[in-house]
């Protein structure tokens, strides 16, 4: 059964910073592309990031960029979300998802596993 699990979630003060871990019971996790996405109350589920398989490509939603970092460790099957600099706006439930998907994308069609989320809260 395939999981993924976010942690590091939390109430942070504008300008302050979170690191979010997700762990992934995948067999063969070098061979999926991982993203993050967020939904904030009452929006859109939106894109944030995404690594590819080795971890070689990155991809950033505008809003974030300069600010988050993905990264990836093949070794722990986990992807990881350094959030800088965090502004009320980022508030939302951040969640990791997988996909096999041959191009790195940014579409969350495209993405096959999800976690079930960790809350983000950034007071102003």
């Amino acid at each position: 059964q395939v999981q993924l699990v976010e942690s590091g979630g939390g109430l942070v003060q504008a300008g302050g910073s979170l690191r979010l871990s997700c762990a992934a019971s995948l067999r063969a996790f070098s061979t999926y592309n991982m993203g993050w996405f967020r939904r904030a109350p009452g929006k859109e589920r939106e894109f944030v990031a995404a690594i590819s398989r080795l971890g070689i490509t990155t991809n950033y939603a505008d809003s974030v960029k300069g600010r988050f970092t993905i990264s990836r460790d093949n070794a722990k099957n986990s992807v990881y979300l350094q959030m800088n600099s965090l502004k009320p706006e980022d508030t939302a439930i951040y969640y990791c998802a997988a996909s096999s998907s041959v191009v790195l994308p940014m579409s969350g069609d495209e993405y096959s596993y999800w976690g079930q989320g960790t809350q983000v809260t950034v007071s102003s």
